[in-house]
């Protein structure tokens, strides 16, 4: 009797891993590859013993073939069903350029979500099965692929079992998510997939990406040799001396700090424009300079800025104290700008949803430290609906812990991608 697998009642993990035990070899063919999600059959693969074949004249011992398809992004695939776009006929060029994209998008996989010394096993383990040859992964080019299929080749002599449906190779696809899959015991219908894999394995566009997974891996995180911290320092300086550098030349201070009482000191000035280059590549910034160095007239330099030269407008949201200071800040300087205190931020806020803002200055912001709190939930809320930048400011970022940080870095878009 076939079994269903819907991740429910029957986990497909746990109906895949149990028939790998009793097999020799397996071919897979997924949509999606998550390099994460491979711990969930690793240690049953580094159990097959695999079998021996000829092809082109040459005997070779296969273990584990996985076939990937190319999956599109969601505007290119509704693009495609209005007949917007469609994908040309594949030709060495084309192969090449999808080639990279998809080991780029395996890069970014392992910049996402927290580092676990279960996933670090899991991939140092996948890339020794790939080093040794017995896993090779091919990526399918000729068209999208969406299928998922695992076969699994019993040590029984010619006897195969099949798995088909919805999930792909992904800790959710295998062990978590709603997913529909049945086994295929039927042995007539399991070497018509057979046939069906070999034709695809074997198609002309059909691509070897091993050695990129191999040095993917080997160069990330999970990497078996650890990397140098000091070298990580030097990483991190010079990216961070870079986007300085590039501030520095790109930005112009606005005219009304160039003069007068209201002129910047040259530490402000720099921090102006490296502070701009940080909102426009990141979507947000913290200036966390200590009481009296001018992060109030720094943020207005950041936020005039902006407002100069691509129309932005402000809102800006201070403790109920300072609320008349930053209004005096909005004249003086000539901006676009509503001030708000933290105070009303529920109510204030529900009036403001049917305006749009460009960039909105958070001052005082370790007062948002506790993401649990109904204002910043309501905040949050807001700012996520907005989508515009968001400038920081606190002279006492940190203070009790490292989530105080966390928690008022959450309310920006900053995300900070590390690659080694």
């Amino acid at each position: 009797m076939p079994v269903i697998y819907d991740n429910i009642q029957n986990y497909l993990n746990n109906g895949l891993n149990a028939t790998l035990a009793q097999s020799k070899r397996t071919d897979l063919c997924v949509g999606y590859f998550n390099l994460r999600g491979w711990k969930q059959l690793a240690d049953n693969i580094d159990q097959l013993s695999g079998d021996s074949v000829i092809e082109n004249e040459r005997e070779q011992h296969r273990v584990c073939r996985l076939l990937v398809g190319m999956q599109k992004m969601p505007l290119e695939l509704i693009k495609e069903g209005y007949g917007i776009r469609h994908r040309e006929e594949i030709d060495s060029a084309e192969a090449v350029k999808l080639k990279k994209q998809m080991a780029q998008e395996f890069k970014d996989q392992l910049t996402y979500g927290i580092q676990t010394n279960e996933d670090e096993l899991g991939l140092r383990k996948l890339c020794l099965q790939l080093k040794s040859g017995k896993v090779l992964v091919k990526l399918h080019l000729r068209h999208t692929l969406h299928a998922k299929l695992y076969l699994c080749y019993l040590n029984d002599r010619n006897k195969v079992e099949g798995f088909i449906g919805s999930s792909n190779l992904t800790l959710s696809g295998l062990a978590k998510q709603g997913e529909l899959n049945i086994d295929v015991l039927d042995q007539d219908a399991a070497h018509k997939l057979v046939t069906w894999f070999e034709d695809r394995w074997k198609d002309k566009w059909c691509i070897d990406i091993t050695a990129e997974l191999i040095e993917i891996i080997d160069n990330s995180w999970a990497a078996e040799s650890l990397v140098n911290p000091y070298h990580i320092y030097l990483k991190i300086a010079y990216h961070l001396s870079t986007e300085a550098r590039s501030g520095l030349n790109e930005y112009n201070i606005p005219k009304v700090f160039l003069t007068g009482d209201t002129q910047l000191l040259p530490f402000q000035s720099e921090a102006v424009r490296i502070a701009a280059k940080k909102l426009k590549i990141r979507g947000g910034v913290l200036i966390g300079d200590v009481v009296g160095l001018g992060k109030t007239i720094t943020a207005c330099a950041i936020a005039k800025l902006f407002e100069d030269d691509h129309h932005f407008n402000t809102l800006i949201i201070c403790p109920k104290n300072l609320v008349e200071m930053w209004r005096h800040y909005v004249t003086k300087y000539q901006m676009r700008a509503r001030v708000i205190s933290i105070s009303k931020l529920t109510t204030d806020l529900k009036e403001l949803k049917q305006y749009t803002f460009s960039q909105v200055i958070i001052d005082e912001s370790h007062n948002l430290r506790n993401s649990q709190g109904r204002r910043y939930k309501v905040l949050k809320e807001f700012l996520d609906e907005n989508n515009g930048n968001i400038i920081l400011l606190s002279a006492t970022p940190y203070n009790k812990s490292y989530v105080d940080l966390s928690n008022q870095l959450r309310l920006t878009k900053i995300i900070i991608h590390f690659y080694f």
